[in-house]
């Protein structure tokens, strides 16, 4: 399993392997399994219909990587450098015996798989050849932006990124694209004192597609990491963060807004550990589901011993518009610290009657009624993009589905 390499990579895929074994493929009866089936994600060879590129961000001025069903396309993408930017392939990182991808690779999955295993994501590290090892060492002037391609049916893609963002750096990552008919995607992102990643992902159109992406993130002093996603179809997505929070003073925002109908399952799971003084996390999730669609929301907050003045928020809502579609949401919180403000909440339910019946008293057709109140209801997510463009960009395709569904 796995390409050769320097002998650092072969060791830290090695002790992927051995966690991978030790764990066993993840079982329904997982706790952290038990509302979403793993077997389509592990299983036989799949299949799914290729897609036409669907570039979100297309328009923005950013930064290009192109992958064609897991496999980075060179000649496709831009060149790799960048102002404020050392970025190489994963396979040229794998392969040189001395790189700072050596400091990372593996490492923050592995701190990940306590107390939870995460096999799946040990799974990538064990066997990924292809990904982007990315080093900010300043404020990056323009986003870095993964444009996942996929055009064979049977397409089963592995794909690992590394981001490193020095102390005081900053750099804002774009992803989109319908990627592979099966997809297994990592990042492992650290980011030192005073940096900030700002992380905008867009997921959807092909409904057939099956996909587990896994985020590992640590924070540093004063560090900022903000990340937001937004899936609309797929027949089954699972989308994990692991985030840990070790420098004082550090903030961490995860967000999410999903659509979907039929047959679509989506599970955002996410586990934030709060290690440090004076810190803010928050998690907001915004379900939209129809025709027997399903939601899962799975979210922790831990906050240790000496993490005091702790503020943890999270926030997780599904709005059912038929009565076919479920919401399953397990909100967590374990405390050990004192002093600290820490909440969640989760709610599920149908539109607002009063406010369509408010709109629709006022001329306003039915289904635009109806689009105004799920566009309203999804926005506490959007918001959470810091950059005022991208919530835009985010706003249109979300209306763009509703208008077709």
């Amino acid at each position: 399993m796995g390409g050769p390499g320097a002998k650092w990579a072969e060791s830290a895929r090695a002790a992927a392997r051995a966690r991978l074994e030790g764990f066993g493929a993840p079982q329904r009866r997982d706790e952290y399994w038990k509302f979403t089936n793993p077997v389509k994600l592990v299983g036989d060879a799949v299949k799914a219909f290729a897609m036409d590129p669907d570039d979100v961000f297309g328009e923005v001025d950013a930064l290009s990587l192109v992958f064609v069903d897991g496999v980075f396309d060179a000649d496709a993408s831009d060149s790799l450098e960048g102002e404020s930017l050392e970025i190489a392939t994963l396979s040229q990182a794998l392969s040189a015996d001395i790189h700072w991808a050596s400091e990372l690779y593996g490492k923050l999955e592995e701190r990940g798989q306590n107390p939870v295993p995460r096999e799946l994501a040990a799974l990538n590290t064990a066997v990924a050849q292809e990904g982007i090892v990315i080093r900010a060492t300043g404020k990056v002037a323009r986003p870095v932006r993964f444009s996942y391609i996929h055009r064979d049916d049977a397409s089963d893609a592995v794909i690992h990124n590394l981001v490193k963002v020095e102390a005081g750096a900053e750099i804002t990552i774009l992803e989109s694209g319908p990627a592979a008919a099966r997809f297994n995607k990592q990042f492992e992102i650290d980011i030192a004192d005073g940096g900030a990643l700002h992380h905008v992902r867009a997921q959807g159109r092909d409904h057939d597609r099956l996909a587990f992406t896994a985020m590992f993130t640590r924070l540093g002093q004063e560090s900022v990491y903000k990340s937001f996603t937004l899936t609309a179809n797929g027949v089954l997505t699972r989308n994990e963060q692991v985030i840990e929070i070790t420098g004082d003073d550090a903030v961490a925002h995860v967000a999410g807004a999903c659509a979907g109908e039929g047959d679509f399952h989506h599970d955002d799971t996410v586990f934030i550990t709060h290690d440090a003084v004076n810190c803010e996390s928050r998690q907001v999730f915004k379900k939209v589901l129809k025709s027997g669609a399903t939601g899962v929301f799975q979210g922790k907050i831990l906050v240790k011993e000496d993490a005091q003045k702790t503020d943890g928020y999270q926030i997780s809502q599904g709005l059912l518009l038929d009565d076919d579609s479920q919401f399953l949401a397990k909100p967590e919180l374990e405390i050990y610290a004192d002093d600290v403000a820490c909440s969640h909440g989760s709610t599920c339910g149908g539109l607002d009657e009063t406010g369509l019946f408010y709109l629709l008293s006022r001329g306003v057709p039915r289904r635009d009624a109806q689009n105004m109140l799920v566009i309203a209801f999804m926005d506490e997510a959007v918001q959470e993009i810091e950059d005022e463009d991208l919530q835009e960009l985010i706003r249109n395709r979300i209306a763009s589905w509703l208008d077709k569904h």
